[in-house]
Formats: structure tokens, sequence, C-alpha cells
């Protein structure tokens, strides 16, 4: 066979491969756990259990940025940077959260969101509680344990970028206004993939806490 043929089966074989991780990978992983309420068009309606997170709040920078560096800051405490040297398990999702409210008085298309502060957050492994999660040593990362709730979630595949993810905030605040249902907070970004993974198996959620 020609070096051409070689070439094209070694990427057939490295397509493959990562095709199959980045099938696998996520389903290894522990996630948040929630029962669903409701099934709309647009939405589920899922409530959640109890949480516990790890967050920094990145200030000044855009989307990307601020998931980078959040993502630094995290990884280095469950990967051992806290005061028992202890390394976390990783879990789904991460979160990011913008810093200025979606008006419910003024027209979604156009609203537009502050770049001033972004909230980035890893959930915590459930065997955890505050008690027992290890202290971080970055004082940016601060742990902080989050109720059960009820989410209004709108899900999404591929690339997550600062414009679509925005866009698909604004998708879901539109449609709970348009059924009239009220939310508290902000809209959240949820990943569940890890870096580099296949983007037809990229898992993405919107999500918002819903007023009881």
């Amino acid at each position: 066979m020609s070096k051409f043929v070689y070439f094209l089966i070694f990427l057939a074989v490295m397509l493959l491969v990562w095709v199959t991780w980045s099938y696998f990978v996520i389903r290894n992983v522990e996630q948040l756990k929630y029962q669903v309420l409701e099934q709309n068009e647009n939405y589920e309606v899922r409530q959640y259990e109890p949480s516990l997170l790890a967050e920094t709040v990145i200030e000044d920078v855009g989307y990307s940025e601020a998931l980078n560096e959040g993502f630094r800051r995290i990884a280095g405490y469950i990967f051992g940077g806290n005061k028992s040297q202890e390394s976390i398990a990783m879990t789904a999702p991460v979160t990011e959260e913008g810093s200025e409210k979606i008006a419910m008085t003024v027209p979604v298309t156009e609203e537009k969101q502050s770049e001033k502060s972004r909230k980035v957050a890893f959930v915590m492994p459930s065997k955890y509680s505050m008690d027992t999660l290890p202290i971080p040593n970055d004082d940016r990362v601060k742990l902080r344990e989050v109720p059960a709730r009820k989410m209004a979630v709108l899900s999404f595949g591929w690339y997550p970028t600062a414009d679509n993810v925005e866009a698909k905030k604004l998708e879901l605040v539109d449609a709970l206004r348009a059924k009239g249902v009220k939310y508290v907070g902000m809209p959240i970004y949820a990943g569940y993939n890890p870096p580099f993974s296949f983007p037809l198996f990229l898992k993405n959620e919107i999500m918002v806490e819903l007023a009881e």
C-alpha cells in the first residue's frame, strides 16, 4: 500500500479513538442528580438535589477567558491544590454565570449581558459535605452549598461559543416569558464535556432557577 493509504488508515484510527474516548469519558463522570418534572417544547423543568460547588469569580474578561481562567483555578484545587493535598474526582457540569440579570421589562432580543465579572464553578462529588471538603490553597476559590432547587433547562449541542451561549440564554428566557413563568437569578451555562471532545457528543445546557 502507498504512504497515502497508510496515512488515511492512521487518520481513521485516530478519529475512531477520538470518537470513542469522547463518548465514554463523560459516562464515567459523576453528574449532578435531578428528576425531570415537566417536558416542554423548548426546555424541561428539573428538580435538582442539594449540591456543593467550588467556584471562583473572574473580573473584567469575556466568556472564553473567564472559562479558561476559572477552569485553571478550580482544576488546581481539585488536583491537589488544597490544605489536605487531596485529589478530588471530576464531576459534571462545569458552570458559568454572568454578573447581571436579564431584565424582564425589556424585549429579550434587545437585552445585553455585562462583561464585568463571571462566576465559574465545579460541582463537587456527592460523597463530600462542607465539613469534609478540603480547604482550597487559592483563596480565590470558594466553597458553597447549594440547596435543592427547581430549574428550567434548555439543552443544546456543538461548541459553546460566547455568541451561541448568549443566544441560548436569551432563548430560554424568551420561552419562560412566553409562558408567564417567573425565574430568579441569572441564566447559567453548564458544560459537561472535557476539552477536545468530539463535537457531535458535546452536551451543553442553559439553566435558570424557577420562582416558587
